[in-house]
């Protein structure tokens, strides 16, 4: 099992840096810095992030470790992987929820990827001025997700600007982006933190974000904080699995692992020392809820020393934050057609093997097709389009973060912690060369135990059957 098994040429990472700065591309996304600060906010801040940090080491690096190795023992993407390793087609089904989930998610993802781009440029055109007080804010954040052919328009803008990167090759197109974009991302967002550090009242925030207080840390923080680690790292939908497949041999899968979660950690960590301190400093409400990006950071910005170029700054850390995630998602989707069709049927290949470009094409007009509907439900447009009374978009939402990611974490945790040792490839699963073997013990129990237990009870509680105080 080699990384020449990929059917599609050139599908593999040149550098240790690329496949990092891609895997933590991956991870890092509009759930470090649009969802983590809020859910932060309304669950105590410092007590949040103390039991957030906990759950990163206990369940999000043995996922995120075992995403990596079955992409890279198997060398084939989230289509091939299971098959490849079990022997039979079995395990085929987690195939397809994750090419599944993938497909969903960027059916509204790139909607919210659109509204971000859609703010960028109104930072650009400095429209925020016009707009005193967070209630012309939220006006008009209504009137931009309601519009329906502006927000049509906006979506297919980072649709078009992903599928231009995924044309490419891995090497020359992932893999060059992402050393360019992680970094930047980074650096923008240092200098947010400095700026708003800087604010009078700063500290309060600093205070609220980083001090713990242990009273605060009841059942729902442990719930919400497991749950943010599985969406903020995306685990569950494939992604890793199919970067791993286009890892180098020599790469060592334990130590990029924890390189991508520091990476994650500290941009969610860098998201909030951005807004605390400053929600703070101008007296807002730190548990404002999703809100809390397009609504209550614009008023902010509105009253900061170099409101424009600190508004344009953020939406654009936002839009970059969100392409490096949309790329991964599409990723997924173009290898799993690739490898699809290449899959040999008998004598004769009754389907004609479609390459890179082929596969893009397919996989941006089906996404289209979903953003529109989703456009057209959320909108009331077309008000049919509708699952027991909600639109597409929340739909799509909900099954994919409540149902779908933590089946396919659940699936892969069982797949590689109780049936790939009973069919005698404990050693192909190994992580690396040097790695104790009780660090492998410990990793086994977790994937075996603790990491299925978790996700039973993140999914009773997201279905409702249950809650906690």
């Amino acid at each position: 099992m080699s990384q020449s098994s990929s059917p599609v040429k050139g599908t593999a990472f040149t550098s240790k840096i690329g496949l990092i700065m891609a895997a933590a591309g991956s991870a890092v996304g509009l759930g470090n810095i649009w969802k983590f600060p809020y859910i932060a906010g309304e669950n105590g801040g410092g007590a949040f992030l103390i039991v957030y940090l906990g759950c990163v080491l206990l369940f999000g690096l043995p996922l995120l470790m075992t995403e990596f190795l079955i992409g890279k023992r198997s060398g084939k993407s989230a289509f091939g992987a299971f098959r490849e390793l079990c022997g039979n087609s079995r395990w085929q089904w987690l195939s397809w929820l994750c090419m599944l989930t993938s497909l969903l998610i960027m059916g509204f993802y790139f909607i919210v990827t659109g509204w971000c781009f859609n703010y960028l440029i109104e930072a650009i055109r400095n429209t925020f001025d016009s707009l005193v007080g967070t209630e012309a804010l939220t006006a008009h954040f209504q009137s931009v997700v309601s519009n329906t052919p502006r927000m049509i328009l906006f979506s297919m803008l980072p649709l078009l600007l992903t599928a231009a990167v995924v044309w490419f090759d891995v090497n020359k197109g992932i893999e060059r982006l992402s050393k360019i974009l992680m970094p930047l991302l980074l650096l923008m967002m240092l200098l947010m933190a400095g700026r708003v550090l800087m604010l009078d009242g700063s500290n309060v925030g600093v205070q609220f974000f980083f001090q713990t207080d242990f009273t605060k840390i009841t059942p729902r923080v442990v719930m919400e904080a497991m749950g943010q680690c599985f969406f903020s790292l995306s685990i569950g939908m494939g992604a890793l699995i199919t970067y791993g497949s286009y890892m180098p041999k020599t790469q060592n899968v334990t130590t990029t692992s924890i390189q991508v979660i520091v990476l994650d950690t500290l941009v969610a960590l860098l998201a909030g020392v951005i807004i605390f301190p400053a929600v703070f400093a101008f007296g807002f409400d730190p548990a404002e809820g999703a809100e809390l990006v397009f609504v209550v950071l614009p008023a902010i910005l509105q009253q900061m020393s170099l409101s424009w170029l600190s508004s344009v700054l953020f939406f654009l850390l936002l839009c970059i934050a969100a392409v490096t995630s949309t790329i991964s998602l599409m990723e997924v989707m173009v290898a799993f057609i690739c490898e699809a069709s290449n899959r040999p049927r008998g004598k004769r290949q009754s389907v004609r093997p479609l390459s890179r470009h082929q596969s893009v094409l397919i996989t941006s007009a089906v996404v289209s097709v979903l953003i529109v509907l989703c456009v057209l439900s959320m909108t009331g447009a077309w008000s049919s389009l509708s699952v027991f009374g909600h639109n597409l978009f929340d739909c799509f939402d909900e099954l994919t973060s409540c149902v779908m990611m933590p089946l396919g974490a659940m699936g892969m945790a069982i797949f590689v912690g109780w049936i790939l040792p009973k069919n005698g490839v404990k050693g192909k699963m190994y992580p690396d060369r040097g790695v104790k073997r009780w660090f492998w013990n410990i990793y086994i129990i977790v994937l075996r135990w603790l990491v299925p237990a978790a996700i039973v009870v993140i999914f009773l509680n997201s279905l409702k059957l249950f809650d906690v105080a």
